[in-house]
């Protein structure tokens, strides 16, 4: 099952939402991440922190977890 984020915006960066889940520090840490591992957003590998995530989006963490995102109502 994956652990729902909600956002009360229309979408989300991949970058923000990283920096939202606080798994990495600082911005830094988080587009050095993404650009040597990558995540996996609907089942395809992303590098690009300017990716924009919208509700029901799945994105897989290495070594930190599934989430999806859901629109705050």
């Amino acid at each position: 099952m994956h652990e729902q984020i909600e956002i009360n915006t229309e979408y989300i960066t991949l970058g923000q939402f990283i920096k939202l889940l606080n798994i990495l520090e600082s911005g830094g840490m988080v587009k050095s991440f993404l650009t040597d591992v990558g995540v996996l957003v609907n089942g395809e590998l992303e590098h690009r922190r300017g990716r924009k995530l919208y509700p029901k989006d799945v994105v897989e963490v290495e070594g930190a977890g599934s989430y999806i995102v859901i629109k705050e109502d």
